[in-house]
């Protein structure tokens, strides 16, 4: 296959960015979309050109690393993440455009490398448990009813990839944080402290700058596992219950 490529590069967050053009032959359809783009900074390292910095760590889909947004669309046409995107999901001869994810809460470090720390923050302020409870239980020996366990499960399958953050037209964070609240607050040991949580998360989400959630709908199509848009309705259920109980109090 050969494509063109229009790639963002900006030197750093201070410096302003464009698109520039490059050409690649010779990708073949069964490489990941990550290795395209070191087939190309191969070539530009040959030229003596600086690489086109992006993000990637596992490339297994679960590590939540990669961050592109691929002609329009977060992780690009296929609901999966960009290391698993292969390019038999393109034409030979197309036009890929290859941008970083854009949010005033994701300020650019390279190229396409995007600060997605805001996200660790909105973790740190609610999502551990920090009432002493002695040594690790048995993994049984307090049981979870299998609703609970599955609702959970569905929630906790969010990687913090910033996929939902990055479609949202308002830059919004209430998926991510919903799905990292619901996760905990459901099981029995996060119960003790839901209350503070999600009032903590959601400060804090606030506070790193994140859109307001319109509930468009876009963060559910863009995230590559699937997590359902009805877990901001359940959050929004958790807020205001804590809203009631008095707070943080």
């Amino acid at each position: 296959m050969r494509l063109t490529l229009r790639v963002w590069r900006q030197r750093d967050a201070d410096t302003p960015g464009a698109m520039s053009s490059y050409d690649v032959d010779g990708i073949s359809a069964d490489m990941s979309f990550l290795e395209m783009l070191d087939t190309l900074n191969e070539d530009l390292i040959l030229r003596g050109e600086d690489p086109v910095a992006f993000d990637h760590d596992c490339r297994e889909g679960i590590c939540g690393a990669c961050s592109l947004v691929i002609n329009g669309d977060a992780h690009g046409p296929e609901r999966t993440t960009t290391c698993q995107l292969h390019m038999r999901s393109f034409d030979d001869g197309d036009t890929i455009d290859v941008e970083p994810w854009r949010a005033s809460a994701f300020p650019v470090v390279k190229d396409l490398v995007v600060d997605r720390s805001a996200f660790d923050r909105v973790i740190q302020a609610g999502g551990y448990i920090t009432a002493p409870t002695g040594a690790a239980p048995e993994a049984h020996a307090t049981p979870v009813p299998k609703a609970v366990a599955d609702s959970s499960f569905e929630h906790a399958e969010c990687i913090g990839c910033g996929a939902c953050v990055a479609a949202c037209p308002n830059g919004s964070a209430m998926l991510f944080t919903s799905a990292k609240i619901n996760h905990l607050n459901v099981l029995p040991q996060g119960s003790p402290e839901r209350e503070t949580r999600v009032l903590d998360m959601v400060a804090q989400m606030d506070a790193e700058g994140f859109g307001g959630c319109t509930l468009t709908g876009e963060c559910a199509t863009a995230c590559p596992k699937g997590i359902p848009l009805p877990s901001i309705a359940a959050m929004n259920r958790e807020w205001l219950r804590a809203q009631r109980k008095g707070g943080r109090g």
